[in-house]
C-alpha cells in the first residue's frame, strides 16, 4: 500500500528523525516529501509470516536496523490483531524511498504496513487508527518515540507537532506555506542508533538540567518563529532559524563532525540555511536554497565531495 511519504524534520530536536525535543513535549516541524514506502501483503497456506524487503537503502542501514524492523513488524500485527496461528503473511516492503537516518524511514515502513494489514483483512481503519499502528512499530526502533514521524507519515503535508506527555491526543496542525521553497537532502552514509542517541541526549539532560532548560526555552521560541516564517514563506528567515536550530543541536551533541562539515559545505555553497535532521551523528542534513539555481549548486558540490544529494521543495 502506497501513502506513507518520505519525510524530514524542518526544526526539531531529534529525529525527527524527528525527535531530540519533541520526545520532551517541544513543538517540532516536519514536511513530508514525494518518496514513499510501499507494502505488499500476501495470505498464504501456513502460519506465521516472512518479509521480503526490497526497500532502497543507505549501506549497512538494513543491516543495522533488522531486529528492530523484525520488531516492528511484529508490533503491527499484533496491536492490530492480525491472525497468523491459522495463516501466513508474506510481507513485501518496496518504494522509492531510499532508507537512511533520518528520513523517517521506519515511520514510512511500520505507517505502509498498517495500510496493507487494513486493505488485506478489510480492517475500516481510519487514518487516526492507522496513525496509532504505526507508532506501535515505532516502539520496537526507538522505545517511547516521539509520534512526530509515523503522523507526518500517515497524513502528509508539512506539520506543527506537539506531544502531548500527559498521554493525550497529540497536537498536529496542518501548514500551508505560500512558497514552494527548494531543499537539498544529503546523506552522510553513516546510520546511527537513534535509541542510543536519544539515550545520550536524556542523561545529559538529567546531568545539567539548568543548561537544557535554557536550550529548551530557546528551542521553542524558534520553532514558533519558524512556524510564522513558513506560513509567511519568508525564506530568509526559514533560512537562519535552521541554522539557529543547527546549532542547538551541536549543543546537545547529537550533531557529529560530518553533519557539521555538510553544513558548512551547503553555507558556503548559497544555502539559506543547514541543519542536520533525524538522529544525527551521521544520517542526513537538510539545506535551504533561494531558488532552483542555487539548489542545483549545492547539490553538484556535495556530489563531488562524494555524498549523495536530491533535490525536493517544501511548502
Amino acid at each position: 500500500m502506497e501513502r506513507p511519504y518520505f519525510l524530514v524534520k524542518l526544526f526539531s530536536y531529534f529525529r525527527n528523525k524527528h525527535y531530540h525535543f519533541v520526545v520532551y513535549g517541544l513543538p517540532a516541524i516536519a514536511s513530508a516529501l514525494g518518496s514513499s514506502t510501499t507494502a505488499e501483503v500476501k495470505v498464504v497456506k501456513g502460519n506465521g509470516w516472512t518479509v521480503n524487503d526490497q526497500r532502497l537503502a543507505t549501506p549497512g542501514y538494513k543491516k543495522k536496523k533488522f531486529n528492530e524492523a523484525i520488531q516492528s513488524i511484529k508490533n503491527v500485527i499484533e496491536h492490530l490483531r492480525v491472525d497468523t496461528e491459522n495463516k501466513k503473511l508474506e510481507i513485501k516492503f518496496a518504494g522509492d524511498l531510499i532508507a537512511a537516518s533520518g528520513v523517517g524511514a521506519s515511520a514510512a515502513q511500520c505507517t505502509s504496513l498498517s495500510r496493507a494489514l487494513n486493505d488485506t483483512f478489510n480492517l475500516k481503519l481510519t487514518e487516526k487508527k492507522i496513525n496509532e499502528a504505526a507508532y506501535e512499530g515505532e516502539k520496537a526502533y526507538h522505545g517511547t518515540p516521539s509520534g512526530i514521524d509515523n503522523t507526518a507519515s500517515t497524513y502528509g503535508g508539512l506539520i506543527w507537532f506537539v506531544k502531548n506527555l500527559r498521554g493525550g491526543e497529540n497536537t498536529m496542525e496542518l501548514l500551508q506555506s505560500p512558497k514552494k521553497m527548494p531543499l537539498v537532502i544529503i546523506n552522510s552514509g553513516i546510520t546511527a542508533s537513534t535509541t542510543e542517541v536519544v539515550a545520550d541526549v536524556r542523561r545529559l539532560k538529567e546531568e545539567s538540567p539548568l543548561k537544557f532548560e535554557k536550550i529548551f526555552n530557546n528551542y521553542e521560541k524558534l520553532a514558533l518563529a519558524a512556524k510564522k516564517a513558513l506560513l509567511e514563506g519568508n525564506i530568509n528567515t526559514v533560512g537562519d532559524l535552521m541554522n539557529q536550530n543547527h546549532k542547538l543541536l551541536q549543543d546537545i551533541t547529537v550533531s557529529g563532525e560530518i553533519n557539521d562539515k555538510l553544513v558548512e559545505i551547503s553555507l558556503r555553497n548559497g544555502a539559506k540555511g543547514a541543519k542536520m535532521t533525524g538522529t544525527g551523528r551521521g544520517g542526513l542534513v537538510i539545506a535551504l536554497a533561494e531558488n532552483e539555481e542555487i539548489q542545483d549548486e549545492i547539490a553538484k558540490t556535495i556530489e563531488k565531495k562524494g555524498y549523495n544529494a536530491w533535490k525536493t521543495m517544501i511548502g
